[in-house]
């Protein structure tokens, strides 16, 4: 079976081509919201609503109760709308293959089955996708963020410049939902002032400084800069709120993984660097200097330091050195 985009389904459905059952699964919450809003927004008049549109929640309801609802008839109306969310605490899901063996065509019933995804093999998932729409949303890796960004931005008739798409991408994470917020954010407060987003925009307006982040920490830890690098965890130890030692050390660890795969990728070119560590070719030239500096078994080493103060951070092996503390000696011994 074809993957389905979530574009294929906003599509058909600003075409106003409906299906009985829309079951949005996965990893990723924002594509089943995007859809969601659109159908809860869209299929009906504000009149309809008022009696076709209910929204149930999984914890409240059964499998049973579900099925009762979309077996109702419209009134009034040519379809009615059923939306579940949270529908993965719903026990016995795989008890609605009853309904979508045969659903009601004048129903469009929307469940949101967050986190979790149905098991092919199950009678349901054959069912549903014979008669509905089964959306799988994955969970975007960190490599694609960038792009994710700029293309969102290309939506909204912006760009942004690659070191502040680093920048939000190492603030925010791989959480679709907080990244669009954020940048719906930044859209709004610099109005007409400009078209593309820099650093000084994200320093401004969502608070994470240009000259201290965990991109720059990186960059000074491949140049083994050691001022640079100081200033920097100065800084974090300061603004703990904004810059908690989790994202550091995962940050970190993503980097050196990746500095560790550059000593054994034959073909040095930019663009098959680029390629096999999943990165934008601007940033080739750091992972090229930080292999210059840090030998493979040296990487190792730091990996494997990444990982036992993580551990510290989370009480383990530690008693009573603050995170600050930790930064700092772990970014002593990386250097030295």
């Amino acid at each position: 079976m074809a993957k389905i985009e979530y574009t294929d389904i906003l599509r058909d459905l600003k075409n106003k081509n409906y299906s009985p059952i829309y079951f949005l699964m996965g990893e990723e919450p924002y594509y089943i919201d995007i859809i969601t809003d659109y159908i809860a927004a869209n299929v009906l008049t504000e009149t309809e609503k008022e009696f076709n549109q209910v929204v149930i929640y999984g914890k409240d309801t059964t499998v049973l109760d579900v099925i009762n609802a979309a077996k109702r008839f419209p009134m009034m109306s040519q379809y009615q709308v059923v939306i579940v969310k949270e529908a993965q605490t719903l026990s016995n899901i795989d008890d609605l293959h009853y309904y979508a063996e045969k659903p009601l065509l004048s129903t469009i019933l929307v469940i949101n089955y967050k986190y979790k995804s149905l098991d092919k093999r199950k009678k349901l998932f054959k069912n549903l996708s014979e008669i509905g729409i089964v959306f799988d949303s994955a969970k975007l890796y960190d490599d694609k963020i960038p792009a994710w960004i700029s293309s969102y931005l290309k939506s909204k008739n912006m760009s942004i410049d690659l070191k502040a798409s680093a920048l939000i991408t190492d603030f925010v994470g791989n959480d679709l939902s907080r990244i669009a917020h954020e940048l719906d954010k930044l859209i709004i407060t610099i109005g007409n002032e400009a078209t593309t987003i820099n650093s000084s925009h994200i320093e401004r307006n969502i608070g994470i400084s240009k000259e201290y982040n965990n991109f720059e920490l990186q960059k000074a830890l491949s140049q083994k800069n050691i001022i640079k690098a100081n200033r920097i965890i100065n800084y974090f130890e300061k603004n703990q709120k904004l810059n908690p030692i989790s994202f550091t050390l995962s940050s970190l660890y993503h980097f050196f993984s990746r500095v560790f795969l550059y000593h054994f990728i034959e073909d040095k070119s930019t663009k098959n660097i680029a390629s096999a560590l999943k990165i934008n070719p601007y940033f080739v030239a750091d992972y090229k200097l930080a292999a210059k500096n840090y030998s493979a078994a040296k990487v190792v080493s730091i990996i494997s330091m990444l990982r036992e103060y993580d551990l510290k951070s989370k009480g383990f092996g530690n008693v009573s050195m603050p995170p600050g503390g930790l930064l700092k000696e772990l970014i002593y011994k990386i250097l030295h």
